[in-house]
C-alpha cells in the first residue's frame, strides 16, 4: 500500500507542477505526435548525459515568446514561440542540449534539495508554480496555488548564474559533438538572443532573464563550439521530426491562410498534413479529410496521422468513423497516452453503453500512462459517472480542478470522493493527495 501511496502521490505532485499554466489563456500544449518528436530529438542527447530518455519529460507551453528551462529536474518547457523561430533540427536539439546539462550538472537539483527532502505534495506544487512564473514572466501565473511572483521564483530557481551557463554551454556542447550534431547550431540559437542584455527587463524574451546571455558569453561558446566542432552530417530523420513537429504547431497555431499559402505546393507528408489541420480549421472538413486520404495513402502505419485524423473527424461530428480511426491509431501506438485520451473521448461521444465500458477501460489506461491531461481526465470523470461510480468520478474531476490550481473547487469534489469510496482504497488516496495539496496551498495564501 505504501507503495501504491508514492505512486499516486507523485502522480499529483507532477500534475500540481502544471497547474497554474493550465489555469491561464497560455497553457501546455500536449500533443501526442509533437511530443514523440521532441523525445526522438532529445534521446541521443540524453543519453551522451546519462540520463535515461524515459525519465525525460519534453513539454510545450503556448507561449509566443522566446523561451526554455527546466521545471523540476527532469522536465523541460520550451515555448511554442521558440520552436516557431528556429529553423533546424540542430537548433532545437540544441536548445534541449543547454538544458539537460543544467539537469546533469546538478543546477535545479541543488536549488530544490530542501523542497525535496521535505517530500511534501504541497512544497512541490508550491514549487514548480514558481517555476511557470519563471517561465511565463507573470506575477498571476502561479495565482491558483498562491505561490508568489515570478520575479521571486527567478531570484530563488531559476535565475541561473554565468558560471552555470558557462557549465551548461560547454556541458551541452560536448553532448551534441559525441551525439553528432554539429554544435554551430547552438551558436546560431543564441544569436536569436544577441542585444537582449541592452533592453530593460521588462522587454527581455523571458529566456534572457533566466540565462544571462554576456558578450563574453557568446565569444567563449563560440570558441567552444569551435573546439568540438568536426565533420558533422544532416540528421535527415531529425530533420524529418524537427520538420513534423514545427509543421504541425504552425498549423494549429498560425492563420490558416498563412498556411495554405505556404504549404500549397508542398507534396510532402508535413505538407500534406499541414494543409489537412489548415482546411479542418477554416473549416473545411471534406478537404481535410481529402488531405488526410492522401497522408494515410502515403503513411498507412503512421499513429499519429491516423490519430490526426480521428481528431478531425470527431471535431466534424462524423463520431463512427472517428473511432474507427482512434481504435486504428491505438493499435499501433498501444502505449501513447494521449492517443488513448482521444480514443475514449471518440467512444464516449458514441452515447453507447458498449462505448461508454470500452472508453472507461481505455481512459483508464491513459491515466496511468499520463495523469496531466485535463481533458483526459474530465473524460475519465464522464466515463466513471455513466458506469454509476460516483466516487472515482469525484476522484478524477478533483484531480482535473487540482491541475487547473483550482484548489478549493477540487478539495470539495475530493471530500465528497472520500466519503463515497473504501478507506484506504487507491481511489480514496488519490482523493487524500488532492486534499493534503489543497490544505497546503490553502496555508500559503
Amino acid at each position: 500500500m505504501a507503495a501504491i501511496r508514492h505512486v499516486l502521490g507523485l502522480g499529483l505532485v507532477l500534475m500540481l507542477a502544471l497547474a497554474p499554466l493550465a489555469a491561464r489563456a497560455q497553457g501546455l500544449i500536449r500533443d501526442a505526435e509533437i511530443e514523440h518528436a521532441l523525445r526522438q530529438l532529445a534521446q541521443p542527447l540524453a543519453a551522451e548525459a546519462g540520463i535515461s530518455p524515459s525519465a525525460l519529460r519534453i513539454l510545450l507551453i503556448a507561449d509566443d515568446r522566446l523561451n526554455a528551462f527546466v521545471a523540476d529536474g527532469q522536465t523541460i518547457l520550451i515555448n511554442s514561440g521558440l520552436v516557431l523561430r528556429l529553423e533546424s533540427a540542430a537548433q532545437l536539439q540544441a536548445v534541449i542540449a543547454h538544458e539537460i546539462a543544467h539537469i546533469a550538472n546538478g543546477h535545479i537539483t541543488r536549488r530544490l534539495a530542501n523542497m525535496r527532502s521535505a517530500q511534501s505534495t504541497a512544497a512541490l506544487g508550491l514549487m514548480m508554480s514558481l517555476a511557470v512564473g519563471a517561465a511565463t514572466g507573470s506575477a498571476e501565473a502561479g495565482a491558483g496555488l498562491a505561490m508568489g511572483t515570478a520575479s521571486s521564483a527567478q531570484r530563488l530557481f531559476f535565475a541561473h548564474t554565468r558560471a552555470e551557463e558557462a557549465s551548461a554551454d560547454q556541458a551541452g556542447l560536448r553532448y551534441m559533438a559525441r551525439a553528432g550534431i554539429d554544435p554551430q547550431a547552438m551558436v546560431e540559437v543564441l544569436d536569436l538572443f544577441r542585444g537582449q542584455e541592452a533592453l530593460s527587463a521588462s522587454r527581455q524574451d523571458p529566456y534572457a532573464r533566466t540565462h544571462p546571455l554576456s558578450a563574453d558569453r557568446v565569444r567563449a561558446l563560440k570558441g567552444y563550439a569551435a573546439a568540438y566542432g568536426g565533420q558533422t552530417q544532416k540528421n535527415e530523420t531529425a530533420e524529418y521530426w524537427f520538420a513534423r513537429a514545427k509543421g504541425k504547431l504552425g498549423a494549429f497555431l498560425q492563420n490558416p491562410r498563412y498556411t495554405l499559402r505556404r504549404a500549397e505546393r508542398d507534396q510532402s507528408a508535413v505538407g500534406m498534413m499541414r494543409r489537412a489541420v489548415a482546411h479542418h480549421r477554416t473549416p473545411a472538413p471534406d478537404k481535410a479529410l481529402a488531405e488526410m486520404a492522401r497522408l494515410e495513402a502515403a503513411r498507412p502505419n503512421d499513429a499519429y496521422v491516423h490519430e490526426l485524423k480521428g481528431q478531425i473527424l470527431l471535431e466534424s461530428r462524423r463520431v463512427g468513423p472517428a473511432v474507427n480511426a482512434y481504435a486504428r491509431a491505438a493499435a499501433l501506438a498501444p502505449n501513447e497516452p494521449l492517443i488513448l485520451a482521444g480514443h475514449g473521448r471518440a467512444l464516449l461521444a458514441l452515447e453507447t453503453a458498449e462505448g461508454n465500458r470500452q472508453a472507461l477501460a481505455v481512459l483508464e489506461r491513459a491515466r496511468g500512462r499520463d495523469p496531466h491531461d485535463p481533458r483526459m481526465l474530465r473524460d475519465l470523470a464522464l466515463a466513471y459517472a455513466r458506469a454509476g461510480n460516483n466516487g472515482m468520478a469525484s476522484v478524477a474531476t478533483a484531480e482535473r480542478y487540482a491541475l487547473a490550481g483550482r484548489m478549493d473547487t477540487a478539495a470539495t469534489h475530493a471530500t465528497r470522493a472520500s466519503g463515497l469510496l473504501p478507506r484506504g482504497s487507491p481511489g480514496w488516496l488519490r482523493a487524500q493527495d488532492v486534499l493534503s495539496a489543497a490544505e497546503g496551498a490553502g496555508r500559503r495564501r
